[in-house]
């Protein structure tokens, strides 16, 4: 194959074209070609040959289409999430993350109102456009109460002649009642991330209690749907136990439920978390392509959405969001969590960006943005397209920049 040319993304024609370059390509533009060609059906095949791309250079034909593909539909701005990890209590006790109810060894914490609300004023004087509130999962009334107040607050408090309206704010505080999620979402959420970690039902099955079920996390989904928010959700990549099939059915499941986000990263396990150690995982290396090509995957089945280049992307490689990046994804959420608590907020080991003050974080992420070609979209939601369309209003101008 050392003599075959490269190939690009034909965005008039959806099909592969040879670079008239003298390096040597990977696949065949034929073979590429049919392959991409075939998404747009949803062909599971093709799906899974871009999933089990072993190397990047195996992969390369296919980043190179979904980079196109980001930017042909969405621009080259890459849109910006304060992430403010605001309490570490759970009542969940999922079996992959290190904040599980039933670890004893972690310290527990929330955030008074006032930090997270100047932590958001601090966002917006950035110019990053949105928040993430973020949280171990709870119930009572006294939280629910709290995270609407949280809410009204940082729009009250970061109106700006830039952003008139406020930052735009996502949650990310898991299953909840629908009147709890239509409560949140009057006093100014717009967007709700709720992952899934997979959608085959024993998978799930694997990674949580029984009093976890499958079934209710998928109807919060579609809840959340329903009252109007933009919806996301994800899985994570190189499980114990987890094939190819699955996550084809995992892409499969994104397009079905008609998502406009997606947050995905690989697996990687905490010392205690009863899933490590649970059947052999693969390398760090193989771990990251997986994610990378997942990336990939899902950028060429649904041009439209807001994907995330996640922190876990980076705890396997230091350049990993820019990889991330590259592969189409076009959201980044710097750490803003204050650092006298980052350290308790670890779902998985070796999560980076512990010890980085926000400044730190926000020169960092800039950079990485740019060394890739890219920009940031500054003082704007950045919200997905693919929600737009779906709602039947034409796109943002701020998402068109």
């Amino acid at each position: 194959m050392s003599g075959e040319a490269r190939i690009a993304w034909d965005p008039q024609a959806r099909r592969f074209a040879p670079l008239h370059q003298e390096e040597a390509g990977i696949m065949s533009v034929a073979m590429a070609g049919a392959l991409v060609e075939s998404l747009p059906a949803c062909d599971p095949v093709g799906l899974r040959r871009i999933l089990t791309a072993r190397t990047a250079a195996e992969a390369e034909p296919f980043r190179r289409a979904a980079e196109q593909v980001l930017l042909q539909h969405c621009g080259d701005s890459v849109r910006l999430r304060g992430l403010i990890e605001f309490s570490n209590r759970c009542v969940c006790d999922c079996h992959y993350c290190g904040i599980r109810r039933s670890n004893r060894r972690v310290g527990r914490y929330t955030l008074s109102l006032a930090d997270i609300v100047e932590t958001a004023r601090w966002c917006a004087t950035k110019g990053y456009g949105s928040v993430v509130l973020q949280a171990g999962e709870r119930r009572d009334g006294r939280f629910v109460a709290f995270v609407e107040q949280a809410v009204c607050a940082i729009k009250a408090a970061t109106r700006t002649p830039h952003q008139p309206e406020g930052l735009g704010i996502t949650l990310c505080v898991g299953e909840q009642t629908a009147d709890t999620y239509a409560r949140w979402f009057h006093a100014g959420a717009h967007r709700y991330l709720l992952r899934m970690e997979s959608f085959s039902p024993a998978l799930f099955g694997r990674l949580h209690p029984p009093a976890q079920t499958h079934a209710a996390r998928l109807a919060c989904l579609r809840m959340l749907k329903e009252i109007g928010y933009q919806v996301g959700t994800g899985v994570m990549i190189g499980l114990p136990g987890q094939t190819p099939d699955d996550l084809v059915e995992d892409l499969l499941a994104f397009r079905d439920l008609g998502v406009d986000m997606l947050g995905m990263g690989p697996y990687i396990p905490h010392v205690d978390a009863p899933l490590e150690g649970q059947g052999e995982i693969a390398s760090d290396a193989v771990r990251l392509q997986m994610a990378l090509n997942m990336i990939t995957a899902a950028r060429l089945l649904m041009p439209t959405l807001n994907i995330a280049a996640t922190t876990a992307l980076q705890a396997l490689a230091g350049d990993g969001r820019e990889q991330g990046l590259r592969h189409g994804a076009n959201v980044i959420m710097p750490q803003v969590t204050p650092p006298r608590v980052r350290k308790l907020y670890t779902l998985y080991d070796g999560k980076p960006c512990l010890d980085d003050n926000p400044e730190q974080c926000a020169s960092c992420v800039e950079g990485r943005i740019r060394s890739v070609g890219r920009r940031v979209l500054w003082h704007a939601w950045g919200d997905s397209r693919h929600y737009a369309e779906r709602m039947r209003v034409g796109p943002a101008q701020e998402d068109l920049r």
